[in-house]
């Protein structure tokens, strides 16, 4: 089996959030973390970087769980098909193989363990507490070609052949906890903004393996896409506007404020100040050794 070391782990965990921006923010942020990369001098993260901007960069593929034997693509698969992209590829990803913020349903336990629905109907219609999975009211035929289309899905990605695709939790847990710990408390500054008891008290229930190594590294935004870089802005007659930031560069600042109406002005005309809580973890980049990683990795996985 193929042997990941953490440096090659972060990669795909950083690279996940770019795929994932949709905006000139993101893609500001994602200029700063190319930036980074550079200062750091690792070539193979910022070549890294630049091949998944242009769609070059593909996950190897690792094995499923073992596959129910189906071998051809029913009118139920095709059914549940649309159903799954209505419902469930926003999350999940289109082939069912893990999105932004669903798993990889391909290499799932419990559909592994699945039989005519029994493990998944529960799951799609009462949702997981404590997880961003809801509760959906299908019917139950659209819950039986959903269940036909994901272990169709299932099938195929365990048959297919070729490497490693994805990130195994174990990949993530080989980290010293006690040493997670004080870079937490000390050099990493983590404690200048969060909390083990606090925003971080039981984060490893909501996020594992690869999801939460992505929301240490490089968290791309608040819950359910909220913007949380902020602006404040001042101008030449004094009156002061606040809003999550929509626009910048070197000519123009643009927000949105709490109507949901969006605001612009000429940079040289005006006063402002950009937060944005992601930077710091931006500007740690170049600075963690593989070995901060594994510990830190090590020390979040405990709070549960």
């Amino acid at each position: 089996m193929m042997k990941w070391t953490m440096s090659a782990v972060s990669l795909i965990a950083v690279l996940i959030a770019y795929n994932c921006s949709q905006n000139t923010v993101n893609a500001a942020s994602t200029n700063a973390i190319t930036q980074a990369a550079s200062a750091s001098h690792n070539s193979v993260l910022t070549h890294v970087i630049q091949a998944s901007s242009a769609g070059m960069f593909a996950q190897a593929k690792a094995p499923a769980a073992a596959p129910i034997p189906v071998v051809e693509n029913t009118d139920a698969v095709k059914a549940g098909s649309q159903v799954f992209q209505n419902n469930c590829a926003f999350c999940h990803g289109r082939d069912a193989a893990g999105g932004e913020e669903g798993p990889d349903l391909t290499r799932s336990k419990l559909v592994a363990e699945d039989k005519d629905g029994d493990k998944i109907f529960p799951v799609v219609r009462n949702g997981r507490a404590g997880t961003e999975m809801p509760a959906f009211n299908l019917s139950t035929a659209e819950l039986n070609n959903l269940q036909a289309f994901i272990h169709y899905r299932a099938y195929i990605s365990a048959t297919q052949k070729g490497g490693r695709r994805g990130v195994d939790v174990s990949d993530l847990q080989t980290g010293n906890v006690e040493a997670g710990k004080l870079y937490f408390e000390g050099a990493g500054g983590c404690t200048k903004c969060h909390s083990a008891t606090g925003d971080l008290a039981g984060i490893a229930k909501r996020y594992e393996g690869l999801a939460l190594e992505q929301r240490m590294l490089n968290p791309s935004g608040g819950k359910n896409g909220v913007n949380l870089v902020k602006v404040t802005v001042t101008t030449a007659a004094g009156k002061t506007f606040t809003g999550s930031l929509a626009y910048q560069d070197e000519f123009t600042i643009g927000l949105t404020d709490s109507d949901s109406t969006y605001h612009s002005w000429p940079t040289h005309l005006v006063k402002f100040t950009v937060t944005d809580p992601v930077k710091a973890h931006i500007d740690m980049l170049p600075k963690y050794s593989d070995e901060n990683i594994h510990d830190l990795m090590a020390y979040l996985q405990t709070l549960k």
